[in-house]
């Protein structure tokens, strides 16, 4: 059995433990009325999750003192991972967080792709000589000035206020697509760095392809998110998909197996709550879109779900990995 099997087997295991391991249960618990104390039952999960691996983190930080985080779109991995920063803080440690973001390559450095336009996806993008660089001197207790690059410029700035140093207590957290792949930190000793790998594996029995799709749950988060945070309209998010999932394809998928732990980031009630606010934004795709007939085929498995009311959304918790997608985060 694979990590993401496990990961799955796990998950589908608690739904039985606790009585609703189908849709039509999920339906029934809202439905009925108790939607909030499925949310608050989904949220302590979580939570005991997060602590869970602030513990494992935590036993071998004396000889693993980075943690790398990686997983597909829109699987919460930002939310995710300062929840799990905020665990190891109990327990005495000091997350340190570089954004791997900054490690681009200058602009005129940056690979193409065969249509001749800048990959900023692929690995060759990143800056892996510097960045390795930085972590060999971070962890012999050097200071080294962390880049900051400048999109607008597309070049990399070194500004004095950046410099960092890691202390005993330091952890330092890095997330992104190449996280878990070896060849993004190659000159560093494998039993330095912690992998985690985060994503919205929930698995229900049976045919209910909302909640065993990956995809398609991910799909309809970003759709949320993005219209409401980033600009983004539906049907282009829903047009630009196939290009995400290629990425997907080549820089995270074939390094899931790398994890340490694999984090499951769904939770029993996401998708009731997605279904709120992403039906009316499907409906307003238009027959005439390319993006329309995978607009029906999300509506069509929305309409199998009994849809969360506003008083039900205003009781998840403002550090909820949801919060990310329809807003109202406090992380």
């Amino acid at each position: 059995m694979t990590k993401i099997e496990a990961a799955r087997q796990e998950y589908r295991d608690w739904c039985s433990a606790i009585g609703i391991d189908t849709l039509e249960k999920v339906n029934e618990v809202v439905a009925g009325g108790n939607a909030i104390p499925l949310i608050n039952l989904c949220e302590a999960r979580q939570e005991r999750k997060y602590a869970e691996a602030a513990d494992q983190i935590f036993w071998v930080r004396k000889r693993a003192s980075i943690v790398l985080i990686s997983g597909p779109s829109s699987s919460g991995k930002t939310s995710s991972s300062l929840r799990i920063a905020q665990q190891c803080k109990v327990l005495g440690m000091n997350p340190k967080v570089i954004e791997l973001d900054n490690y681009f390559r200058n602009r005129e450095e940056t690979p193409r792709d065969e249509n001749g336009e800048y990959d900023f996806e692929c690995l060759g993008a990143m800056n892996v000589e510097l960045l390795n660089q930085n972590l060999s001197d971070l962890l012999a207790g050097k200071e080294v000035i962390i880049p900051k690059f400048n999109f607008k410029e597309g070049r990399s700035e070194f500004l004095p206020e950046r410099a960092m140093k890691l202390e005993p207590n330091d952890v330092l957290f890095m997330e992104g697509i190449h996280a878990l792949n070896p060849e993004l930190t190659y000159s560093i000793d494998r039993s330095r760095i912690f992998y985690i790998y985060i994503s919205a594996l929930s698995s229900l029995p049976g045919g209910e392809k909302v909640h065993n799709s990956t995809t398609d749950k991910r799909l309809l988060r970003r759709i949320v998110r993005d219209n409401r945070v980033r600009g983004i309209s539906p049907e282009d998010n829903i047009l630009r998909w196939p290009s995400v999932r290629r990425g997907e394809t080549y820089n995270i998928f074939p390094f899931e197996e790398n994890a340490d732990i694999v984090f499951n980031s769904s939770t029993l009630y996401d998708v009731p709550l997605l279904k709120y606010y992403a039906e009316p934004l499907l409906y307003g795709i238009t027959e005439a879109s390319p993006a329309y007939e995978k607009a029906r085929q999300l509506l069509s498995i929305l309409d199998k779900v009994t849809a969360l009311r506003p008083a039900e959304i205003a009781a998840i918790p403002p550090t909820s990995i949801m919060r990310e997608f329809i807003g109202g985060q406090t992380l």
